[in-house]
């Protein structure tokens, strides 16, 4: 199905909640769909690919084209000794995935449960959560290419996978339109228990399960991140930074309740954002339309009526004081487009 529309409201397409228009939207459900317009038509110079629009911040109006790759299907293809090989459309929602996932007793994604968002996005940010990542299990992901309209794929090891990072991210960014993705998933799961709360969580519910592990994920996600559905907002704002040993060690001094991680590279180490901006104070601050959430200081919202501006403008007040006050960038983790 082909969807071509004019001056369309993406209020409902982006989980702040933000009304703003694009000049020309393009939705389609089948990867030959995306290869036929391209044939018939010359991307504008302005456009932009959307997924669940979880991870996207509007600015302001979009006077270009949105391409809405809304492929849909799960479905096993391929299967060894110890894997399922599961392909996802891009326009599957992922916490349906990863359920599906659980159901079919399948490994590897339950830590990844109630992430907002679409599967095509999940390589792009390399979506993760209590010690997982979806690179883990990412084994292709199959795309157009926007230049030549030919289909494309790509293996792990192409994606360039990083903390929230891909090649999709940086060289192929706007470069390719991800239609679907294969997941290599376990018949025999290995738990991964061992970040923050979640192995008392889990122990909650009796054995160590599937369905116990989605269960305590599930719950621990509802008590920390606001529902978008019952107040505007994107989950994480900003991107836990990555800092080196000896700033973090300098601040570790100053601030001996500082949480720290290792960050998997030698001579860094990753840094709690929610909990640098709560010690700059705005944890439950609200300005008009927009604020920080009062139980999560990583999570800015919207109350209603925002605009992506107001928005960007808190974000960047935000930013500066965390930088006056320990000497770190914070990045958004959040993409912001116009």
């Amino acid at each position: 199905m082909i969807r071509l529309l004019e001056n369309y409201n993406l209020a409902a397409y982006n989980t702040f909640g933000i009304a703003a228009k694009t000049k020309s939207f393009f939705e389609f459900t089948e990867a030959d769909e995306l290869v036929y317009f391209l044939q018939e038509h010359s991307l504008p110079e302005h456009f932009f690919i959307l997924g669940g629009g979880s991870n996207l911040l509007l600015k302001n109006d979009f006077e270009g084209l949105v391409i809405y790759p809304n492929v849909p299907g799960v479905g096993e293809i391929d299967e060894d000794r110890n894997h399922i090989y599961i392909e996802a459309g891009a326009g599957v929602e992922w916490d349906e995935l990863v359920r599906l996932s659980v159901v079919y007793q399948l490994g590897g994604l339950e830590n990844l449960s109630l992430i907002p968002g679409k599967v095509g996005a999940a390589p792009v940010q390399n979506v993760g959560a209590y010690g997982a990542e979806a690179k883990d299990k990412i084994h292709l992901v199959r795309a157009v290419e926007l230049a030549t309209g030919q289909k494309v794929e790509f293996s792990n090891h192409e994606c360039q996978f990083g903390y929230r990072n891909s090649i999709f991210k940086n060289e192929l960014k706007n470069k390719v339109v991800i239609t679907s993705v294969v997941f290599k998933l376990d018949k025999f799961p290995e738990f991964n228990l061992a970040y923050g709360s979640l192995n008392d969580e889990v122990a909650k519910n009796g054995e160590v399960a599937l369905q116990n592990v989605r269960d305590a994920v599930i719950r621990i996600r509802q008590s920390k991140l606001p529902d978008p559905l019952e107040i505007g907002n994107a989950g994480s704002f900003f991107k836990n930074p990555v800092v080196p040993d000896e700033l973090a060690a300098n601040l570790k001094s100053k601030y001996p309740d500082m949480p720290s991680y290792p960050s998997g590279f030698d001579g860094e180490t990753k840094l709690a954002a929610g909990w640098l901006i709560e010690q700059c104070g705005w944890k439950g601050f609200r300005e008009g339309h927009v604020g920080v959430h009062k139980d999560q200081a990583l999570v800015l919202v919207n109350y209603g009526g925002a605009s992506g501006a107001e928005l960007v403008a808190l974000a960047d007040k935000i930013q500066q004081s965390v930088y006056k006050k320990f000497a770190v960038k914070l990045q958004p983790e959040v993409n912001i487009v116009g």
